[in-house]
């Protein structure tokens, strides 16, 4: 029988062409020290086995029969599993420097194209690193001055929530926008009211491309970007939400560079604008607009949604844990009263503390950590790992335990607890990662954090509308924000 069917022909030569690749890719044998792992099938790798919604659980599980540091493949592209409070410490601090690149992860190429902070790699990497945190530090990262901002975006908070009279409400788009108005403060230089239609858009864009990232959609697209771009779904979207995203900034930008005033750079893009100028002889550089757009994009993003998402967790916890709820509201009623929290409070409040520790601890909102890569070819734990290799330093697992946690599938404060009831610190608490990759913008999260949830809860109790039930699952995507779901804030006074 012949082959005449031209559908029968291509079809033939792409499955020929496939696995010829694969074959050749096959020849390539492992160096002899390359770090264990499950077998693998032809072309799809080790997908087989893998949660596609939730693909963290299943390397959290894997590493008890392969060990703290194991492989596996996606499709082509091959990857470590590092494990475990001490591996992942051990490779993000000891090996801090082989550890520190960026996988080539075809939805991010397509988005960043290398720029920005959070997936650039090599000189623009360090440029960009270096300028996010001295700027941060010289707008007030750690000072009063973003201290009396964000206390000022707690008040308009409070009234939006006492708005609702105790009332059901879904709080995640009012959330997102107050903790917005903070990193957009720094970054822009002035605040949106919560209802403005420009931030409604921006947050949305944001908070679906979180989603869509960690869909099975982009895990197949990233897996297999040739043959999945041409697919319908989610993945294609990724884009042009970016591009509008981008689109927003660089209006901005250009806006401001029309009244640039050296002497007085009122924020982060003032001082970008200004460095661009002072590096204007060699404009193909860091300072470009490029790296400005994706930069800002990478700041919004991180700054925003993030510390929402485990706001959002704390007050859905306290719902669920009353009693500890009360516990912090003593607490707060005896350190601070009716006046206002500020950061100096919090080492006065052990209790309030370790609850905030183990709100983080428990949401777990960046599991699988955002990927790294070798920059040189590694030996590590005695496993050979070769250079550009992408790497999942699994957060998961490190906050999950068990030789540092006790109950570490259970919301417990006591994580963090000596038994006279003072704070102690557990080396396993890295939510921010740790080593050079770690997130610029930790002191500022920590702060933010502190003010919104005693602010609130010195001001509202939460509860659960009538009949609700709890469900405290991790929903899908590239952080694990809760189920979506309703809040009571009944007023304190």
């Amino acid at each position: 029988m012949y082959l005449t069917d031209p559908v029968t022909i291509v079809l033939s030569v792409i499955t020929c062409v496939v696995l010829a690749i694969f074959w050749l890719s096959e020849k390539k044998k492992n160096h002899p020290n390359y770090p264990p792992g499950p077998p693998r099938l032809p072309i799809i790798g080790n997908m087989h086995i893998i949660n596609m919604n939730k693909p963290y659980k299943t390397f959290h599980e894997l590493a008890e029969k392969y060990g703290s540091v194991y492989s596996l493949q996606i499709g082509p592209e091959k990857m470590v599993i590092l494990c475990g409070y001490k591996t992942v410490k051990d490779a993000l601090v000891n090996y801090a420097e082989e550890f520190s690149g960026r996988p080539l992860v075809p939805v991010f190429i397509e988005s960043n194209k290398g720029h920005g902070l959070i997936f650039s790699n090599g000189n623009n990497w360090k440029a960009m690193r270096r300028f996010t945190l001295s700027t941060l530090r010289d707008f007030g990262m750690g000072k009063r001055t973003i201290e009396d901002k964000i206390t000022e975006e707690c008040q308009k908070l409070i009234t939006v929530f006492k708005a609702y009279k105790g009332k059901p409400f879904e709080n995640t788009m009012i959330m997102n926008a107050s903790v917005a108005n903070i990193i957009v403060s720094i970054l822009l230089g002035h605040r949106f009211d919560y209802d403005d239609p420009k931030l409604l858009r921006l947050l949305t864009i944001i908070n679906d491309n979180i989603r869509i990232l960690g869909s099975p959609m982009v895990l197949l697209y990233n897996a297999f970007p040739y043959l999945v771009r041409w697919l319908p779904g989610s993945h294609r979207q990724v884009n042009p939400n970016v591009e509008e995203m981008h689109t927003f900034i660089r209006e901005t930008f250009t806006n401001q560079r029309d009244h640039l005033d050296v002497n007085d750079q009122r924020n982060l893009i003032d001082v970008f604008l200004v460095k661009q100028k002072e590096e204007k002889p060699n404009p193909d550089l860091y300072f470009n607009d490029t790296n400005l757009t994706v930069l800002v994009t990478d700041l919004f993003a991180a700054g925003m949604e993030t510390t929402s998402t485990t706001l959002r967790w704390g007050l859905l916890l306290m719902m669920k844990y009353p009693e500890i709820q009360e516990n912090v509201q003593k607490e707060i009623e005896k350190v601070i009263g009716s006046g206002e929290p500020c950061p100096i409070h919090r080492k006065q409040m052990p209790y309030t503390d370790a609850v905030i520790h183990e709100i983080q601890r428990f949401a777990n909102i960046v599991p699988t950590n955002v990927p790294h890569a070798t920059t040189k070819d590694v030996t590590f734990k005695e496993f050979f790992i070769p250079k550009g290799t992408q790497v999942i330093p699994l957060l998961y697992s490190v906050l999950r335990d068990k030789e540092y946690f006790e109950k570490p599938e259970e919301f417990y404060p006591q994580h963090f607890l000596d038994s006279e009831g003072k704070l102690v610190n557990n080396d396993a608490f890295i939510p921010f990662s740790a080593g050079k990759r770690s997130c610029a913008g930790e002191t500022l999260a920590k702060m933010e954090l502190f003010i919104f949830f005693t602010t609130l809860l010195q001001h509202f109790t939460f509860q659960a509308p009538p009949g609700a039930k709890l469900d405290l699952t991790g929903a899908v995507g590239f952080t694990t924000p809760p189920l979506k779901h309703e809040i009571c804030a009944i007023s304190r006074n």
